[in-house]
């Protein structure tokens, strides 16, 4: 799907009280509240990157530079759903010694756990084994319903970083599905822009990498995925209608903490960077629970 130059989406300002910019290629950041409410499912539904890409060619009339200091918040609104692909890299799937899907193992984190790129990652009450995983998300463009996989791409409004954070105890000690351990709070960061499909050739030949102060811990390509983007939106759409602005996280390569010998868990005060290629790099800082 094409909308134009590649343009990389913002969302600037205090936490749940966003508003839309867009990242120049020069490094300015605008404001573009002037023209649009915000980039959320109605935005999408309704030709908004297009006309987006209108207004940027146009010079962007109205636009007001925003400050180096100013927030960026996740770059598209809180999504409908946030829909995850688990162990969908192969050797991710033996460090986690839980066999190997032949179909795509999917499950739901929760829209509240929505967090931006630089936001802290705060740790829960009863946290034990707090876990990273850097993850290519795809944010939908348009309504995927039962989408056959050479029309999945159509679908899709452009692609940025996540981490899909991740309580290993509550994930896998407290019985259930795995929502529970990957649902809390700022537990679903993403940024720091959404980045068209235009400036994404293909979306499986991008490399992507997790630090933990400093030290590489995952480090791997996209092309590793046993299930690519247009399968896994193809997929995802025989069981839930994807709604525009929906984000599919889709999988995360090995060097979890939970796959190290022996695990080393996220602590307060630890630094964790994730990055994608062509895309950007989250920087989240660990926090202990603010009520213990």
């Amino acid at each position: 799907m094409g909308y134009g130059p590649p343009m990389r989406l913002i969302r600037h300002g205090d936490a749940g009280r966003e508003e839309p910019g867009i990242l120049l290629a020069d490094g300015r950041r605008l404001d573009a509240a002037g023209e649009f409410q915000d980039y959320d499912e109605g935005f999408f539904a309704t030709g908004g990157l297009e006309a987006l890409a209108e207004w940027v060619a146009d010079g962007c009339p109205g636009g007001r530079e925003i400050g180096p200091e100013v927030r960026l918040g996740p770059p598209v609104d809180r999504p409908s759903k946030i829909v995850c692909v688990g162990k969908n890299y192969l050797e991710h799937a033996k460090e986690m010694n839980e066999g190997i899907p032949s179909e795509p193992a999917l499950f739901l984190k929760a829209p509240s756990a929505w967090s931006g790129p630089y936001d802290d990652v705060i740790t829960p009450r009863g946290a034990l084994k707090l876990d990273y995983e850097v993850e290519l998300a795809v944010v939908i463009g348009r309504a995927a319903s039962d989408v056959a996989e050479h029309d999945a791409l159509d679908c899709v409004a452009g692609y940025s970083v996540f981490c899909d954070v991740s309580e290993r105890v509550f994930q896998k000690e407290m019985g259930g599905q795995w929502t529970k351990g990957k649902s809390a709070d700022s537990f679903a960061p993403m940024g720091p822009w959404l980045v068209t499909p235009d400036e994404i050739a293909d979306p499986q030949k991008l490399r992507l990498w997790c630090k933990v102060n400093s030290e590489l811990r995952q480090n791997s390509w996209t092309g590793d995925m046993m299930f690519n983007v247009k399968q896994l939106i193809s997929y995802i759409s025989r069981f839930m209608t994807l709604l525009p602005g929906d984000v599919v996280a889709t999988g995360t390569p090995s060097g979890v903490a939970m796959g190290m010998d022996p695990p080393r868990y996220l602590q307060p005060g630890d630094h964790v960077e994730c990055g994608v290629e062509g895309i950007g790099e989250l920087s989240l800082r660990v926090v202990a629970c603010p009520n213990p």
